[in-house]
C-alpha cells in the first residue's frame, strides 16, 4: 500500500517534488458510490474503523475491489494467523519500497497485536521466532525474485514446519501484498496512516538481517 503527503521527509530517496503531486487516481467519496461498491466500502469502514485511501481508489473498478477484498477475506480464513499475514505484508512492502503500505501495515500490525520491535523486524524480513522468520525470508525471496525461487527455498520452509497448504497461502499473501504495493504506487495514493521512518534497504540474507553468522 505509497505516496507521501506534502511536507514529509522523502525517506525513500525519490525526488521530494513527487510529494507535492496530486494523486494520479483520486479516491472516491463514499457518498458518491452506489450498489455493490458502496456495500463493500461500508464493510471495510466497519471492519477498520476508517476507509483507507487505497481502498477508495481501488473502488474505481468494482471488479477489482471485489477481487481484492475477496482474496483478502479468503486468506483471513486460512491457516496463517493475522499477525503473520501483517508481517508478510510489511516484508513485501519493504522489498517494493512502498511507503503507503509500510505505513498502513505498521498500523494494521499494531491492531493485530504486534509490538513495535516485531514491526521493525518484519520490515527487515526478520524475527526472533525461526518459524516466522522462515516465512518472511520466503516472502522476501518470492517478491524479490518474482516467484523464481529455488528448491532449497521451499525445502527450508518445510524444515520450519510449513506444509503445502501453508506454502500456497504464503504465495497468495505475497501476491496480495504485491498488488496493493503496485496499485498504490501507480495511483500515487496519499498516505492516510502515520508515516514510518526509513530503515534502509532490506538485506536479503536472513542471518545478516538478525546479525547472525
Amino acid at each position: 500500500m505509497h505516496h507521501r503527503g506534502p511536507g514529509t521527509i522523502d525517506a525513500f530517496g525519490q525526488s521530494a517534488k513527487r510529494d507535492m503531486l496530486m494523486a494520479r487516481l483520486q479516491p472516491l467519496d463514499l457518498e458518491a458510490t452506489t450498489g455493490r461498491t458502496r456495500e463493500l466500502l461500508v464493510w471495510v469502514r466497519t471492519e477498520l474503523g476508517m476507509l483507507p485511501n487505497v481502498i477508495r481508489t481501488i473502488a474505481h473498478s468494482p471488479a477489482v475491489l471485489e477481487g481484492y477484498l475477496g482474496l483478502n477475506r479468503a486468506l483471513a480464513t486460512g491457516r496463517l494467523p493475522a499477525a503473520l499475514r501483517e508481517q508478510i505484508a510489511l516484508t513485501v512492502a519493504a522489498v517494493n519500497r512502498c511507503a503507503y503500505c509500510l505505513a498502513a501495515h505498521s498500523a494494521l500490525a499494531r491492531m493485530a497485536g504486534l509490538s513495535e520491535e516485531a514491526i521493525r523486524d518484519s520490515r527487515q524480513g526478520a524475527s526472533p521466532d525461526r518459524t516466522v522468520e522462515a516465512a518472511l525470508d520466503f516472502a522476501c525471496r518470492v517478491a524479490d525474485q518474482r516467484g523464481q525461487v529455488h528448491d532449497r527455498d521451499v525445502a527450508r520452509l518445510r524444515r520450519a514446519g510449513y506444509v503445502d497448504s501453508d506454502i500456497a497461502e504464503l504465495v497468495g499473501q505475497v501476491a496480495l501484498s504485491i498488488f496493493t504495493n503496485y496499485f498504490a504506487e501507480v495511483a500515487g495514493t496519499a498516505v492516510d496512516f502515520p508515516m514510518v521512518p526509513d530503515l534502509g534497504p532490506l538485506r536479503r540474507d536472513p542471518g545478516a538481517r538478525r546479525g547472525r553468522p
